[in-house]
């Protein structure tokens, strides 16, 4: 086992692990605990009680951060020519599509999102096995398979992130970085919460959130007591 650098020992000195934190306390914290030399991340881990295995239990969803991701998210939009200009206009960073089509079958995926058209989700099919584990395949239930591609392609560079609970029944979710301020951390944690509370299937028996973390790349966890952001 590597030892603990004395910036972790430290960090993980300003931690209670016995506590959950209210979450503006968290959101305060989470940046003292925070030592790397780059911009860290700030993740939120939610554990929920439900079985992803059945598809009434499956939650996932979309929500729209406040204070954004802070992170410049590139945006490729597979588009016919009719549809071009306001892709890129709405500030899609890739615009074309067959040209694309190939590259990404030739292995390229050098983008975070991509948003396309119902008529062109069929070309698409094909490159599933690429496309799916990276988790780059459009989505009409994510909004990035759609007519009004100027809207998606906005709605994704302004901070709009998808989510879905995986098969050990947690939520992992990028809400910010380190530099954001304390209130802006706590605004985007309480945004993405509260979207997954709204997602409650109603087959879901007992406790619905079962725990929530706070923590940047590299950092100490975080609980969050669930209370305070309106679970129980």
């Amino acid at each position: 086992m590597s030892k603990l650098t004395k910036k972790r020992k430290e960090a993980k000195a300003k931690v209670d692990a016995n506590k959950a934190y209210a979450l503006n306390e968290a959101s305060v914290l989470v940046k003292e605990i925070t030592n790397v030399k780059f911009d860290a991340s700030i993740d939120v881990a939610v554990r929920l009680g439900v079985d992803p295995r059945k598809a009434n239990q499956m939650v996932r969803g979309v929500v729209t951060l406040p204070h954004g991701t802070g992170k410049d998210v590139k945006v490729l939009a597979l588009v016919t020519p009719d549809k071009e200009a306001e892709a890129k206009e709405a500030g899609a960073d890739y615009v074309g599509l067959d040209e694309y089509l190939q590259k990404i079958k030739g292995g390229w995926t050098d983008v975070d999102v991509i948003v396309t058209m119902p008529s062109v989700m069929g070309k698409l099919g094909p490159l599933g096995r690429i496309l799916g584990p990276r988790g780059l395949m459009p989505n009409p239930k994510t909004g990035t398979v759609t007519m009004d591609v100027a809207k998606a392609v906005a709605d994704v560079k302004g901070g709009k992130i998808d989510f879905k609970v995986d098969k050990t029944g947690i939520i992992h979710a990028a809400i910010g970085k380190a530099s954001f301020d304390a209130d802006k951390i706590e605004g985007n944690a309480r945004e993405l919460l509260q979207t997954i509370l709204k997602l409650k299937p109603t087959t879901s028996k007992g406790v619905y959130v079962k725990s929530i973390f706070m923590s940047s790349t590299m950092s100490p966890s975080l609980e969050i007591d669930a209370k305070s952001v309106g679970a129980s």
